[in-house]
Formats: structure tokens, sequence, C-alpha cells
């Protein structure tokens, strides 16, 4: 299996759009993507020539690093990439510290990001009815 990480091109978007599950019935996913390529915040995984992942990397989180955005392809999940795309974010990180979030009920996520290494920092309320915003923190070491 032949693995590239490098930032999005805008050559990607159609292949991200068909990747994410959310933008399959939500245009504005799509014009999300699209905006995350453009201001280079977007990062993807291709396995054997297709891409499988992205993810996306801001610093608009008080100033920290954010990883607002991973989504592995249906047929490429339990492959680990999700990590791969986590320590990829870690290692480029800009700022002294990276944060993650995600749905308290989506516990892959969570399993995930404990495993590279992020501790619980808190939750936000009132997102998503009945489903509380986990935060995690990473220190980047820097």
């Amino acid at each position: 299996m032949r693995l590239d990480i490098r930032p999005a091109h805008i050559d990607d978007l159609e292949a991200l759009v068909r990747l994410d599950t959310v933008a399959a019935h939500d245009a504005r996913r799509a014009a999300q993507i699209q905006g995350w390529i453009e201001d280079r915040f977007s990062h993807v995984i291709k396995v054997d020539g297709d891409i499988a992942a992205y993810g996306v990397l801001h610093y608009h989180f008080f100033d920290c690093g954010f990883i607002e955005m991973l989504m592995v392809g249906e047929k490429f999940r339990r492959k680990r990439l999700g990590l791969r795309l986590v320590s990829h974010f870690q290692s480029i990180c800009e700022r002294p510290k990276l944060f993650a979030s995600t749905n308290r009920s989506n516990g892959a996520m969570q399993s995930l990001l404990k495993e590279a290494g992020f501790r619980e920092s808190g939750h936000i309320d009132n997102l998503d009815a009945a489903d509380p915003e986990q935060v995690f923190f990473w220190p980047c070491e820097r």
C-alpha cells in the first residue's frame, strides 16, 4: 500500500465531496470543502493513487491549532488513516497548542484522539441537541 499525505489542491475538490458523507446531502459542505482547500487548511491522504481521507487544520480557535475536520472514506476505514492524518497535523502544527473536538457520541474519534496523545479538555453544550461536543488538547512540542 503506497500512502501519500499532502496539502489538498483544487483539483481534489470533486473527490473530497464524493468522500465526505455530509456533502452528499448538504451543498453547503461542498462549498466549505472548497474554502478549506483555497485557504490551504486541507490535507489529503492518497492510498495507491486514490484520495482516501482528508482533514482540516486551521488556527482560528483562539490562535491555536484546531483540527476542524477529519473524514476517512468508507472503504478506507479501520486502516488507521485517521490516526496518520492526526499525527501529520501534530507534526506540522505551527502553534504551541493543538485542539480537536468530536461529538460525545463519536467513540471512534475519541479513541483515535486519545491514542494520538490528546487529553480531554472540556465540552461545549448546545451545538447538537443532546450530544455535547467533547474538546481534546495536545501540547505541540516545539
